[in-house]
């Protein structure tokens, strides 16, 4: 069979044709997360080590992250990402931590190209200088892939655009799954760190909090994504369960790069706080 996706009209030997890649949607939470050695750290160091035991590992990582929001999307390419410690109140360690993960222009000049604005359809803006690896990034890969070998870009998120074009990029991005890129969507299906329990265990959370993430769960089980992106119409629950919504959106990345033949997993179901999801999804 021919292949006529955009893809293949864009010559670049570095992302030819593989097997499908899995998508991931990860609960990051805490930036300690990537520090503490808790079964939320341990769960993803397995889940790595999964994935780098495929036939095919991942050639190329593309991250959309909560704390990157640009006016339009962006993508990062940098040839030497930055580690962002886009935080504070943390101990010295944590600012310590480095993920020194290459980047890659060539693949960031060629995603622009194929994936474009939902409604302009130009090319995605590259950031070249400016970005680099945020905390919803390297917290979580860092122990996925502790060796930083494998290129990391992240896409920005344009915060004042509807939930229906988040989603439509995300469908857009699936056509990469066939050239050996792992989609990771890092965020939380609930996040309200002013209500956050800092004494509270893991399996204890607000009414509220176990109401949001189980509709969430329910539509992704049952396979509804594109209801994800009416999430907002929980009213008074999903306005408890985020506040501000960016670190529901990357979920909509992640799911409108699912196929209809994916089937969705979870891991790390759970509560840090009491008002912060850690329910990760991958489909594959």
């Amino acid at each position: 069979m021919t292949d006529t996706s955009p893809l293949a009209a864009t010559p670049w030997s570095d992302l030819s044709a593989t097997e499908r890649m899995p998508v991931l949607f990860v609960g990051h939470g805490s930036p300690m997360n990537a520090i503490e050695d808790n079964h939320w750290r341990q769960r993803w160091q397995a889940l790595g080590a999964e994935l780098l035991a495929r036939e095919q590992p991942p050639r190329l990582i593309l991250c959309i992250s909560a704390h990157w929001l640009t006016p339009g999307w962006q993508l990062t390419a940098m040839h030497k990402p930055r580690t962002i410690h886009d935080f504070g109140g943390f101990p010295q360690e944590l600012f310590d931590q480095q993920y020194p993960a290459p980047g890659s222009p060539q693949a960031a000049r060629f995603i622009s190209q194929c994936v474009l604005h939902p409604i302009s359809r130009q090319p995605l803006v590259l950031d070249e200088t400016d970005w680099g690896l945020d905390h919803g990034a390297w917290s979580i890969l860092k122990p996925m892939f502790p060796n930083a070998d494998i290129p990391v870009i992240q896409l920005s998120m344009d915060y004042s655009r509807p939930a229906a074009e988040h989603f439509a990029i995300g469908q857009q991005l699936a056509q990469l799954r066939e050239r050996g890129v792992l989609i990771v969507g890092s965020g939380n299906t609930v996040h309200n760190l002013r209500t956050m329990r800092r004494d509270a265990a893991d399996n204890q959370a607000y009414d509220w909090a176990i109401e949001f993430d189980r509709i969430t769960a329910e539509h992704i089980a049952q396979k509804r994504l594109t209801s994800l992106c009416d999430f907002q119409q929980s009213g008074a629950v999903a306005q408890m369960a985020h506040p501000t919504w960016e670190h529901y959106l990357p979920l909509l990345y992640a799911a409108g790069a699912v196929h209809a033949d994916d089937e969705p997993r979870f891991f790390n179901e759970g509560f840090q706080g009491a008002s912060i999801s850690m329910r990760s999804i991958i489909w594959e």
